[in-house]
């Protein structure tokens, strides 16, 4: 195994420290709690968001903090979600008195200690929840009840992230990221498994031929394994069911996001989107918006997923509202 690491035990906070210091313009880092804070908040009345999760997604979550998007991040260890006392000093630390949305992936540790977390400060902050949960590859996994929580929650980032800097209340920015949620839709797949540094091996074992369709973003396995293919057919393998399972038909407008689980290089992505592009395109969905880039990762796999979210012109304004993080800006 050969990584850019110091010590497995401080890849977390020295990559956070790194973090900070590339874009102390807009995070700061609470090295205490592993947390990732947006620079200058918090923001008095602004409904804040807090997410968080295991590392080794970068640059989910604390590449998304900052203006339009999140408040803070938590960081847990690699593939682990990050504790209850975490996200309590997250909570408190943005909290700007017009409440906090929790914004978690569905899985059982992350659900259950954003839980516990938003029981800490019950009575002092408003808390809400919303749990994404757009993997369309399998009902559940070792991680969790029911659809993982995977690409589409960049976009409820994003999205609701807008309508809280434009001054939304806790319900009107909670209602906006249950509606992305209710219209989003995620499928990946595997060409090589990644290595947690801990291990120091393959999660699990792949041919040189092979391919794992359906993957988790911790490498967990998905609907079935199949032999390498064209990019055309890998890319049908993926849209094929989050249409179905959106309903989408001819004349919806969707965003497309292709993103990369950390080890593809952009050429293969945009090749990627090619093929997507003329999948929706031959079913008469038509591609609004588009975002291509290896933004939640499973450390260095290679492979692919697609996310489509069914838009309307609420949704689309407030994707096309500025955004301004160290992974992702526009409009500023």
């Amino acid at each position: 195994m050969k990584k850019l690491i110091n010590k497995v035990e401080d890849i977390v906070p020295e990559a956070l420290r790194g973090l900070g210091a590339a874009s102390h313009d807009i995070v700061k880092i609470d090295a205490t709690n592993n947390v990732v804070l947006r620079a200058g908040g918090p923001k008095k009345g602004k409904v804040a968001l807090v997410s968080g999760g295991g590392s080794g997604h970068e640059p989910l979550h604390g590449g998304f903090v900052g203006l339009g998007m999140l408040d803070a991040a938590c960081a847990g260890a690699v593939f682990t979600s990050p504790v209850p006392d975490q996200m309590e000093a997250a909570t408190r630390a943005v909290d700007g008195g017009a409440g906090v949305l929790h914004i978690v992936k569905n899985y059982t540790g992350d659900i259950l200690n954003f839980q516990m977390a938003a029981e800490l400060v019950a009575g002092q902050i408003e808390v809400a929840t919303v749990v994404t949960n757009d993997d369309v590859a399998v009902q559940d996994s070792l991680y969790t009840a029911g659809r993982r929580g995977v690409g589409g929650t960049v976009l409820v980032e994003k999205i609701a992230g807008a309508h809280a800097e434009a001054g939304a209340s806790l319900a009107e920015v909670t209602a906006t990221a249950v509606k992305v949620n209710a219209n989003v839709r995620s499928m990946g797949l595997a060409l090589t498994s990644c290595i947690v540094p801990a291990a120091g091996v393959p999660t699990f074992q792949l041919g040189g031929d092979e391919v794992e369709v359906g993957i988790g973003i911790h490498g967990e396995p998905g609907r079935r394994r199949e032999k390498l293919a064209s990019v055309d057919d890998m890319a049908e393998w993926l849209v094929g069911p989050v249409v179905d399972d959106l309903k989408l038909k001819r004349g919806d407008s969707v965003l497309a996001f292709v993103n990369g689980m950390g080890g593809s290089p952009l050429i293969e992505l945009y090749v990627a989107y090619d093929s997507v592009a003329r999948i929706l395109a031959g079913k008469g969905i038509s591609i609004a918006r588009s975002l291509v880039g290896s933004y939640i990762t499973s450390l260095e796999m290679a492979g692919f997923s697609v996310t489509l979210l069914r838009l309307d012109d609420e949704l689309l304004r407030l994707w096309d509202a500025p955004v301004h993080t160290a992974a992702l800006r526009w409009g500023v």
